[in-house]
Protein backbone atom coordinates (compact mmCIF):
# COMPACT_ATOMS: atom_id res chain seq x y z
CA UNK A 1 0.00 0.00 0.00
CA UNK A 2 1.23 3.44 -0.76
CA UNK A 3 1.30 5.86 2.01
CA UNK A 4 -0.89 8.96 1.17
CA UNK A 5 -0.03 12.23 1.73
CA UNK A 6 -2.05 14.59 4.01
CA UNK A 7 -1.33 18.99 3.93
CA UNK A 8 -3.94 19.36 7.07
CA UNK A 9 -6.01 17.06 9.86
CA UNK A 10 -8.52 19.89 11.08
CA UNK A 11 -10.80 19.59 14.08
CA UNK A 12 -13.86 20.69 15.16
CA UNK A 13 -15.24 21.27 11.90
CA UNK A 14 -18.86 21.81 11.30
CA UNK A 15 -19.07 21.99 8.16
CA UNK A 16 -18.21 18.87 6.40
CA UNK A 17 -21.48 16.70 7.79
CA UNK A 18 -23.58 16.18 10.82
CA UNK A 19 -22.24 17.23 14.00
CA UNK A 20 -18.28 18.25 15.34
CA UNK A 21 -16.02 16.42 12.56
CA UNK A 22 -11.92 15.50 12.10
CA UNK A 23 -11.92 16.75 8.39
CA UNK A 24 -8.80 15.14 6.39
CA UNK A 25 -6.92 16.54 3.93
CA UNK A 26 -5.40 14.45 1.17
CA UNK A 27 -2.89 15.80 -1.30
CA UNK A 28 -3.24 14.98 -4.92
CA UNK A 29 -5.98 16.14 -7.75
CA UNK A 30 -6.47 14.82 -11.07
CA UNK A 31 -8.49 18.47 -11.52
CA UNK A 32 -7.09 22.08 -11.93
CA UNK A 33 -9.64 24.02 -10.62
CA UNK A 34 -8.91 27.89 -12.11
CA UNK A 35 -10.14 28.79 -8.66
CA UNK A 36 -9.08 26.26 -6.46
CA UNK A 37 -8.44 27.52 -2.69
CA UNK A 38 -5.92 25.34 -2.03
CA UNK A 39 -3.01 24.90 -4.49
CA UNK A 40 -1.06 23.21 -2.26
CA UNK A 41 -3.69 20.17 -2.36
CA UNK A 42 -3.36 19.70 -6.15
CA UNK A 43 0.38 17.71 -6.34
CA UNK A 44 0.66 14.44 -4.77
CA UNK A 45 3.41 14.81 -2.43
CA UNK A 46 5.16 17.32 0.45
CA UNK A 47 5.84 20.68 -1.14
CA UNK A 48 8.34 23.57 0.09
CA UNK A 49 6.20 26.83 0.64
CA UNK A 50 7.91 29.88 0.90
CA UNK A 51 6.54 32.90 2.68
CA UNK A 52 8.64 35.83 0.84
CA UNK A 53 7.81 38.74 2.73
CA UNK A 54 9.25 37.13 5.95
CA UNK A 55 12.71 35.98 4.34
CA UNK A 56 15.71 38.53 5.71
CA UNK A 57 18.54 36.54 2.74
CA UNK A 58 20.12 35.64 5.59
CA UNK A 59 21.73 32.76 3.37
CA UNK A 60 21.19 29.86 5.73
CA UNK A 61 18.91 28.27 3.47
CA UNK A 62 21.10 28.69 0.64
CA UNK A 63 24.62 27.23 2.86
CA UNK A 64 22.13 23.99 3.91
CA UNK A 65 20.18 22.73 0.84
CA UNK A 66 21.53 19.39 -0.05
CA UNK A 67 20.23 19.49 -3.34
CA UNK A 68 21.57 23.18 -3.87
CA UNK A 69 17.92 24.48 -4.54
CA UNK A 70 18.51 28.07 -3.59
CA UNK A 71 19.80 30.83 -4.83
CA UNK A 72 19.88 34.47 -3.60
CA UNK A 73 19.55 37.80 -6.10
CA UNK A 74 18.44 40.98 -4.62
CA UNK A 75 15.28 40.42 -2.47
CA UNK A 76 14.21 36.96 -1.25
CA UNK A 77 15.98 33.64 -1.63
CA UNK A 78 14.37 31.69 -4.87
CA UNK A 79 13.79 28.04 -5.40
CA UNK A 80 14.57 26.31 -8.17
CA UNK A 81 11.74 24.13 -7.88
CA UNK A 82 13.00 21.83 -10.91
CA UNK A 83 15.79 20.99 -7.68
CA UNK A 84 13.66 20.90 -4.65
CA UNK A 85 12.77 18.07 -3.43
CA UNK A 86 10.94 19.19 -0.25
CA UNK A 87 13.15 17.35 2.50
CA UNK A 88 12.53 20.53 4.91
CA UNK A 89 16.54 21.27 6.13
CA UNK A 90 15.81 25.02 5.13
CA UNK A 91 12.68 25.17 7.15
CA UNK A 92 14.28 23.19 9.89
CA UNK A 93 17.34 26.08 9.83
CA UNK A 94 14.98 29.07 8.84
CA UNK A 95 15.19 31.12 11.80
CA UNK A 96 12.51 33.72 9.99
CA UNK A 97 9.92 30.95 9.28
CA UNK A 98 9.77 31.87 6.08
CA UNK A 99 9.59 28.01 4.41
CA UNK A 100 7.58 25.33 5.27
CA UNK A 101 6.86 21.72 4.09
CA UNK A 102 3.34 21.44 3.36
CA UNK A 103 2.16 17.66 3.14
CA UNK A 104 3.31 14.63 5.29
CA UNK A 105 2.95 10.77 4.98
CA UNK A 106 1.19 8.43 7.33
CA UNK A 107 0.90 5.19 7.84
CA UNK A 108 -2.45 3.27 8.26
CA UNK A 109 -1.90 3.35 12.05
CA UNK A 110 -0.53 6.84 12.73
CA UNK A 111 -3.68 8.17 10.49
CA UNK A 112 -6.21 5.87 12.15
CA UNK A 113 -4.86 7.41 15.72
CA UNK A 114 -5.42 11.06 14.60
CA UNK A 115 -8.44 10.08 13.29
CA UNK A 116 -9.82 8.72 16.80
CA UNK A 117 -8.49 11.64 18.54
CA UNK A 118 -11.96 13.33 18.83
CA UNK A 119 -13.52 10.35 19.52
CA UNK A 120 -15.23 11.94 22.35
CA UNK A 121 -16.78 15.06 20.56
CA UNK A 122 -17.96 12.56 17.64
CA UNK A 123 -20.00 10.49 19.88
CA UNK A 124 -21.74 13.34 21.64
CA UNK A 125 -22.66 15.74 18.42
CA UNK A 126 -23.21 12.52 16.09
CA UNK A 127 -20.11 13.83 14.22
CA UNK A 128 -17.46 11.60 12.38
CA UNK A 129 -14.64 11.69 10.24
CA UNK A 130 -14.72 13.49 6.16
CA UNK A 131 -12.18 12.39 4.31
CA UNK A 132 -11.69 15.72 1.50
CA UNK A 133 -8.28 17.05 -0.58
CA UNK A 134 -7.29 17.49 -3.21
CA UNK A 135 -8.90 14.28 -4.23
CA UNK A 136 -9.70 11.60 -1.89
CA UNK A 137 -10.98 8.62 -4.71
CA UNK A 138 -7.28 8.91 -6.54
CA UNK A 139 -5.33 8.09 -3.39
CA UNK A 140 -3.91 4.39 -2.96
CA UNK A 141 -7.11 2.17 -2.73
CA UNK A 142 -5.72 -0.67 -1.04
CA UNK A 143 -4.66 2.06 1.89
CA UNK A 144 -7.78 3.94 1.71
CA UNK A 145 -10.38 1.04 1.44
CA UNK A 146 -8.75 -0.70 5.19
CA UNK A 147 -8.35 2.56 6.54
CA UNK A 148 -12.36 3.00 5.87
CA UNK A 149 -12.76 -0.39 7.01
CA UNK A 150 -11.01 -0.08 10.29
CA UNK A 151 -12.80 3.59 10.99
CA UNK A 152 -16.46 1.65 10.15
CA UNK A 153 -15.75 -1.10 12.41
CA UNK A 154 -15.10 1.01 15.26
CA UNK A 155 -18.35 2.70 14.31
CA UNK A 156 -17.21 5.94 13.48
CA UNK A 157 -19.55 8.00 10.55
CA UNK A 158 -17.40 8.44 7.21
CA UNK A 159 -18.06 11.44 4.70
CA UNK A 160 -16.06 11.48 1.56
CA UNK A 161 -15.83 15.46 -0.12
CA UNK A 162 -15.14 14.07 -3.59
CA UNK A 163 -14.84 15.95 -7.11
CA UNK A 164 -16.34 12.75 -8.97
CA UNK A 165 -12.93 12.47 -10.98
CA UNK A 166 -12.16 8.97 -10.32
CA UNK A 167 -12.75 5.42 -11.91
CA UNK A 168 -16.25 4.37 -10.35
CA UNK A 169 -15.23 0.94 -8.93
CA UNK A 170 -12.89 3.12 -6.28
CA UNK A 171 -16.54 4.18 -5.11
CA UNK A 172 -17.69 0.76 -4.81
CA UNK A 173 -14.73 0.34 -3.12
CA UNK A 174 -15.92 2.60 -0.18
CA UNK A 175 -19.47 2.94 -0.73
CA UNK A 176 -20.04 0.27 2.42
CA UNK A 177 -18.43 2.05 4.91
CA UNK A 178 -19.33 5.74 3.79
CA UNK A 179 -22.25 7.57 5.32
CA UNK A 180 -22.53 10.39 2.92
CA UNK A 181 -20.64 11.51 -0.62
CA UNK A 182 -20.30 15.82 -0.52
CA UNK A 183 -20.27 15.75 -4.48
CA UNK A 184 -19.21 18.67 -5.97
CA UNK A 185 -21.18 20.05 -9.19
CA UNK A 186 -18.92 22.48 -10.81
CA UNK A 187 -20.15 23.50 -14.93
CA UNK A 188 -22.44 21.48 -16.58
CA UNK A 189 -21.42 22.59 -20.27
CA UNK A 190 -18.52 20.13 -21.04
CA UNK A 191 -16.12 22.39 -22.90
CA UNK A 192 -16.69 25.32 -20.13
CA UNK A 193 -15.55 22.72 -18.05
CA UNK A 194 -12.71 21.60 -19.39
CA UNK A 195 -11.45 25.11 -20.12
CA UNK A 196 -12.27 25.77 -16.19
CA UNK A 197 -11.05 22.44 -14.38
CA UNK A 198 -8.84 20.24 -16.88
CA UNK A 199 -11.28 17.91 -18.09
CA UNK A 200 -14.47 17.39 -19.38
CA UNK A 201 -17.58 16.28 -17.22
CA UNK A 202 -18.51 13.19 -18.30
CA UNK A 203 -16.81 10.78 -16.01
CA UNK A 204 -18.23 13.07 -13.04
CA UNK A 205 -21.54 12.96 -14.15
CA UNK A 206 -21.97 9.52 -15.04
CA UNK A 207 -20.77 8.94 -11.26
CA UNK A 208 -23.11 10.72 -10.04
CA UNK A 209 -26.26 8.77 -11.39
CA UNK A 210 -24.61 5.52 -10.82
CA UNK A 211 -23.93 6.27 -7.11
CA UNK A 212 -27.38 7.21 -7.00
CA UNK A 213 -28.43 4.23 -8.50
CA UNK A 214 -26.32 2.02 -6.22
CA UNK A 215 -28.08 3.74 -2.87
CA UNK A 216 -25.30 5.93 -2.10
CA UNK A 217 -26.36 9.67 0.46
CA UNK A 218 -25.24 12.28 -1.88
CA UNK A 219 -25.25 15.93 -0.46
CA UNK A 220 -24.65 18.18 -3.33
CA UNK A 221 -22.22 21.00 -3.42
CA UNK A 222 -21.75 24.16 -5.75
CA UNK A 223 -19.44 26.12 -5.34
CA UNK A 224 -20.69 29.56 -7.33
CA UNK A 225 -17.88 31.63 -9.33
CA UNK A 226 -19.53 35.39 -10.54
CA UNK A 227 -18.25 35.22 -14.20
CA UNK A 228 -18.03 31.63 -14.47
CA UNK A 229 -21.57 29.68 -13.28
CA UNK A 230 -23.54 32.33 -10.95
CA UNK A 231 -26.07 32.36 -13.50
CA UNK A 232 -30.24 30.95 -13.46
CA UNK A 233 -29.01 28.74 -17.07
CA UNK A 234 -26.05 27.04 -14.87
CA UNK A 235 -28.55 26.34 -12.34
CA UNK A 236 -31.41 25.57 -13.96
CA UNK A 237 -29.21 22.96 -15.96
CA UNK A 238 -28.28 21.55 -12.54
CA UNK A 239 -31.83 20.83 -11.86
CA UNK A 240 -32.57 19.16 -14.97
CA UNK A 241 -30.15 17.08 -14.23
CA UNK A 242 -30.72 16.09 -11.17
CA UNK A 243 -34.66 15.89 -12.16
CA UNK A 244 -33.74 13.75 -15.27
CA UNK A 245 -31.84 11.45 -13.48
CA UNK A 246 -33.97 11.13 -9.77
CA UNK A 247 -30.94 12.00 -7.79
CA UNK A 248 -31.94 11.65 -4.07
CA UNK A 249 -30.03 14.54 -2.32
CA UNK A 250 -29.76 14.84 1.34
CA UNK A 251 -29.29 18.46 0.79
CA UNK A 252 -27.78 20.88 -1.58
CA UNK A 253 -24.97 23.46 -0.18
CA UNK A 254 -24.10 26.59 -2.96
CA UNK A 255 -20.31 27.85 -2.16
CA UNK A 256 -19.77 31.73 -2.55
CA UNK A 257 -16.28 31.41 -4.61
CA UNK A 258 -14.16 33.71 -2.00
CA UNK A 259 -10.24 35.08 -2.43
CA UNK A 260 -8.99 33.09 0.52
CA UNK A 261 -5.94 31.23 -0.38
CA UNK A 262 -4.47 34.03 -3.16
CA UNK A 263 -1.17 34.45 -1.18
CA UNK A 264 -0.60 30.81 -1.58
CA UNK A 265 0.02 30.96 -5.37
CA UNK A 266 2.75 33.12 -4.37
CA UNK A 267 4.15 30.79 -2.03
CA UNK A 268 4.39 28.01 -4.25
CA UNK A 269 5.86 30.34 -6.88
CA UNK A 270 2.95 30.01 -9.01
CA UNK A 271 0.58 32.14 -10.96
CA UNK A 272 -3.02 33.00 -9.51
CA UNK A 273 -4.81 33.41 -12.92
CA UNK A 274 -8.47 34.79 -11.31
CA UNK A 275 -9.33 37.07 -14.40
CA UNK A 276 -12.93 37.13 -15.15
CA UNK A 277 -14.09 35.41 -12.04
CA UNK A 278 -15.52 37.14 -8.86
CA UNK A 279 -17.30 36.60 -5.48
CA UNK A 280 -21.19 36.54 -6.02
CA UNK A 281 -23.53 38.92 -4.27
CA UNK A 282 -25.51 37.91 -1.40
CA UNK A 283 -28.49 38.90 -3.92
CA UNK A 284 -27.19 36.36 -6.35
CA UNK A 285 -27.00 33.76 -3.81
CA UNK A 286 -30.33 34.26 -2.09
CA UNK A 287 -31.57 33.92 -5.57
CA UNK A 288 -30.17 30.86 -6.92
CA UNK A 289 -30.85 29.16 -3.33
CA UNK A 290 -34.75 30.22 -4.27
CA UNK A 291 -34.66 28.80 -7.47
CA UNK A 292 -33.29 25.44 -5.58
CA UNK A 293 -36.21 25.46 -3.16
CA UNK A 294 -38.43 26.54 -5.56
CA UNK A 295 -38.06 23.38 -7.62
CA UNK A 296 -38.05 21.00 -4.79
CA UNK A 297 -34.82 21.12 -3.29
CA UNK A 298 -36.02 22.38 0.35
CA UNK A 299 -32.54 21.48 1.84
CA UNK A 300 -30.39 24.42 -0.14
CA UNK A 301 -28.44 26.21 1.87
CA UNK A 302 -25.81 28.97 1.81
CA UNK A 303 -22.60 28.03 2.76
CA UNK A 304 -20.54 24.99 4.09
Amino acid sequence: MRQPCIFNIQKYCIHDGNGIRTTIFFKGCPLSCLWCHNPESQRFGPELMCYHERCTACGTCISVCPQQANSFENGPVLVDRSRCTACGVCSDFCVAGAREVTGKTYSLSELIHEAEKDRMFYEESGGGITLSGGEVMVQDMDFLEEFLRRLYRKGYSINIDTCGYAPYENFQRVLPYTDTFLYDIKLMDPNKHLTYIGADNRLILENLIRLNEDGARINIRIPVIEGVNATAVFLEEVIHFLRNHKIRTTGINLLPYHHTGQSKYENLDRSFERSGMGVPTPQTMELLQDMLKQSGFSKTRIGG
